[in-house]
Parts: structure tokens; C-alpha cells; sequence
């Protein structure tokens, strides 16, 4: 099927865990852990659909918290463990796009978009400023260049850090196509191995989509732009409790059908 470079293939038969869009809310996601952790089977995959970075003020910490429960989820016996993995969502692709800014043709106009997005909270993570951006944009590509090799380096400095964003999958799917979980939204008329931006900012779509999606019966997202909580249809579930806009964060239990049978909340 797609290339385990940009999908991860989770084991079948068993339950998958799925945590929301966090969106630099540490505080909420280490609450949830504490739920998680005394809920998790045997053979539980876990899988976090996007959005780690951006909007909050624990941006580092939330990622810092994010591979504090996966050592943990690693250490239990292999015979007990599941899958995780980790989604790349909108605001992680804004930050993939916002170190390479230099190649932009209007470097200030993108910017300007991604601050409005959110961005800026990552931005301050790894010690960059508006300021300095809206500079360097008006500097050139040299000083675009040293600007955004300085965020690359402090992430780089943070252990842990860059291999999290370098473990980020575009989605992921059990192996039995019971689910196909995304950030934010899919593109219905396209085959998984050629969907493009769709993953994260396709989500308007998302509510039209009331048929099973290729081989897979339920398709499930992390982002939902209303926030509505669960949202469960025909084909389709939505996760987003609004952590990071003053809502909850919740994580979603699916069992082997492909049916919702449990949430937690922090």
C-alpha cells in the first residue's frame, strides 16, 4: 500500500487510543496522560493526530511531555505493547514550511499568514520572534537563511525534539482498514498515496464525506475547525474538544470494529 515513510501501519485486532490536537497545552496533555495511563491495554495502539505545536504557551513542554509517555509506552514488554504514532499536523507543517521561508517569493506575506494561524507560539518555543521574521523578510534570503538556521539549531539543541518532528507521518491506518486516522481532512477523489495538502487543510470538506473512503470504514481526525467534540457519523469521526481555543483535550478509544467506546478529557 503507501510508503511507511510518510504512512504508519498499526497493528489490527485490538483497540487505538487517539489524542486530539493539543496545540501547546501541556498542562491538559500531562492531565490526560495521567487518565491514559490507567486505561491503556495490552496491545493498545496509540496514535496523536496532529497539532502538538502552536497556539498554546508550553509548545517545547507539550512535545518534552509527548516523549516522556512514549518512553514509557515503549518500556512495557513488546508482548504487551502496541503501535503509536504521531500525525503531522497544520501547525507542524507550518513550522516545516516557515524554516524553509527563504525560498518563498513573498516571504513577508507568508509569514504574516502563518502568525495569524498561530505559528507565533512555536516561534517563541525555540526563541524567534515576529520581529526578527518580519526583519530578516525585509533583509533578503541571507538574512532569511541565518534567521531560520538559528530556530533550526535551538530545536536541534532540545533533546528529543528534532526526532519527534522527523517521526511525524502525514497519517496513519490500521492494517485490517478498519481506520484511517488524518489531521484534518482527506481528499475523497484522490487515492491515499496522492494526497497532498488535503491532510491539513481539507477539513471543510470534511462533514460531505458520508461513504467509506476507499478500502477503510471509518476515517478519523484530530482537527475539526467548529470544535464540536466527538463527532461521530456514518464514515466519519471528528476528536477536537477545542484544547488550545479554551476548550477541552480529549482522547478517543476505538475498538477493532472501528467503533468509539471510550473519551477521557483534561
Amino acid at each position: 500500500m503507501a510508503s511507511d515513510s510518510k504512512f504508519a501501519v498499526l497493528r489490527s485486532g485490538g483497540r487505538t487510543w487517539t489524542v486530539a490536537a493539543i496545540h501547546g497545552e501541556a498542562a491538559r496533555l500531562t492531565a490526560l496522560h495521567g487518565q491514559l495511563d490507567e486505561r491503556i491495554r495490552a496491545g493498545d495502539n496509540l496514535v496523536y493526530l496532529g497539532n502538538v505545536f502552536g497556539r498554546g504557551e508550553a509548545v517545547a513542554e507539550t512535545v518534552e511531555e509527548v516523549l516522556r509517555f512514549r518512553r514509557a509506552f515503549l518500556a512495557r514488554p513488546s508482548v504487551f505493547r502496541g503501535d503509536i504514532a504521531y500525525l503531522r499536523g497544520s501547525q507542524e507543517e507550518m513550522w516545516h514550511k516557515l524554516l524553509q521561508i527563504h525560498f518563498a517569493p513573498n516571504p513577508g506575506e507568508v509569514l504574516t499568514w502563518m502568525m495569524d494561524q498561530g505559528v507565533g507560539a512555536t516561534m517563541a518555543a525555540y526563541g524567534g520572534s515576529p520581529e526578527a521574521g518580519f526583519d530578516a523578510t525585509k533583509r533578503g534570503a541571507v538574512a532569511l537563511t541565518d534567521w531560520t538556521g538559528k530556530l533550526s539549531q535551538a530545536m536541534r539543541d532540545r533533546d528529543g525534539h528534532n526526532a519527534f518532528v522527523s517521526a511525524l507521518r502525514r497519517a496513519a491506518y490500521v492494517a485490517d482498514n478498519s481506520l484511517l486516522f488524518v489531521h484534518a481532512g482527506i481528499d475523497v477523489t484522490r487515492p491515499l498515496s496522492q494526497q497532498t495538502d488535503s491532510f491539513w487543510w481539507g477539513g471543510s470538506d470534511f462533514d460531505a464525506i458520508n461513504a467509506p473512503y476507499s478500502a477503510f470504514r471509518r476515517v478519523v481526525r484530530g482537527f475539526d475547525p467548529r470544535h464540536r467534540g466527538l463527532d461521530v457519523k456514518d464514515a466519519t469521526t471528528s476528536i477536537d474538544g477545542g484544547c488550545g481555543f479554551g476548550g477541552a483535550l480529549l482522547a478517543v478509544c476505538f475498538d477493532a470494529a472501528g467503533q468509539s467506546v471510550e473519551t477521557i478529557e483534561a
